[in-house]
């Protein structure tokens, strides 16, 4: 299991060089289902209570 607050764009600037990082995500995608979660952080609920 990956967790990342990034889009799969924004890969390559973390990483530093776009090209590894699309290496990167097509090995891993391959055979992975993605699930994309919106909404508030359940986190940051009681930070925003303070």
């Amino acid at each position: 299991i990956l967790t990342s607050n990034k889009t799969f764009s924004q890969w390559g600037e973390v990483l530093g060089d776009g090209i590894i990082a699309t290496a990167i995500l097509d090995r891993l995608l391959h055979h992975s289902r993605v699930f994309s979660i919106d909404g508030p952080s359940f986190r940051m609920k009681n930070k925003a209570a303070k």
